[in-house]
């Protein structure tokens, strides 16, 4: 999901927020049991020599470059920390096929820039006699992997890691506007070919476009993720709106209003695994040059739409 910098980052481009309430007793509690869990297995893994996944979550939070939230949901979601490391797993969103790829792959430790419990806070509560949710829980166990959220974090590094990984997909550094990482100035090109090369570099099936297709394309701003503002897009120097997906009777109305109005604007949506994929793949660049005790690769989350058009069946 998007993240950037300060509170009216946060009301423009609607992220999601953590809401964890730290000093509820049985918030304490709950933490209290599992440091002293921790306190006590961690030492016959290390006495061992094993790297555990607590040891290597160390690593990205003195590594990530901001100071870690006291309230924020990365943290390990399914799984144990004390458990050793075979290898590390990043990926955009550990659905139960990825994660079994990653086992599969020899990679234990699987961190994902989205939940792995479909709910952004992560609460299993609604999820204790769901079928889906018990089968991948009980997979990770079985298995001895662990699943870290990692989200929050990496988004509010200095650059944003997804957005950096973005950019350097679709090979437009040399069109990022120095005091924007979100802003992109590119010489006049059709909207209907930005589109489709756009589609082009991320291999994107269900890629859409709201707009004149044969419209001049100067100014893009990206959402990547989740994007829900109309006032952002409302922004008279926003011509070009890329996101991830977005409500359709809000911004996607909003741009058509603004296109009958006579306005030059434009939307295109790129899917939500898709517009954010690139930054963990990314990430997975990063952890190689702090982790040297297991290997370190990307694992892709597939596009999970398809349409008719380009259907094999």
């Amino acid at each position: 999901m998007p993240a950037q910098f300060g509170d009216r980052y946060r009301q423009e481009w609607g992220r999601k927020e953590s809401n964890v309430n730290f000093d509820h007793p049985s918030r304490r509690t709950l933490i209290g049991g599992a440091l002293v869990l921790r306190a006590v297995q961690p030492a016959s893994a290390q006495s061992s020599g094993a790297f555990t996944a607590d040891q290597a979550i160390e690593k990205i939070r003195q590594n990530v470059g901001v100071p870690w939230r006291a309230q924020t949901v990365d943290k390990i979601v399914l799984g144990d920390g004390a458990c050793p490391v075979k290898g590390i797993a990043t990926t955009m969103m550990a659905t139960f096929d990825v994660v079994k790829q990653c086992v599969a792959a020899g990679m234990n430790l699987i961190v994902s820039h989205e939940t792995p419990v479909y709910m952004h806070q992560d609460d299993v509560q609604p999820l204790a006699k769901d079928p889906a949710y018990l089968a991948k829980k009980e997979y990770i166990e079985k298995n001895r992997a662990v699943v870290f959220h990692f989200h929050d974090h990496w988004h509010a590094r200095q650059p944003d890691g997804i957005a950096t990984g973005m950019t350097r997909e679709l090979g437009w550094e040399k069109n990022l506007d120095p005091e924007n990482p979100r802003r992109y100035v590119f010489p006049a090109t059709p909207l209907a070919q930005f589109a489709k090369d756009m589609q082009t570099k991320l291999n994107a099936r269900t890629l859409r476009v709201v707009g004149d297709p044969k419209m001049p394309v100067n100014r893009v701003t990206a959402s990547w993720g989740y994007m829900s503002a109309v006032a952002m897009a409302a922004r008279p120097e926003i011509e070009v709106l890329v996101v991830g997906e977005t409500r359709e009777w809000e911004v996607v109305e909003y741009i058509q209003d603004c296109i009958a109005a006579g306005q030059k604007k434009a939307l295109i949506i790129v899917g939500h695994v898709l517009s954010e994929q690139a930054g963990m793949k990314y990430c997975a660049e990063w952890l190689k040059t702090l982790v040297t005790e297991v290997p370190v690769q990307f694992i892709a989350a597939p596009e999970p739409c398809w349409s008719p058009n380009n259907s094999t069946a």
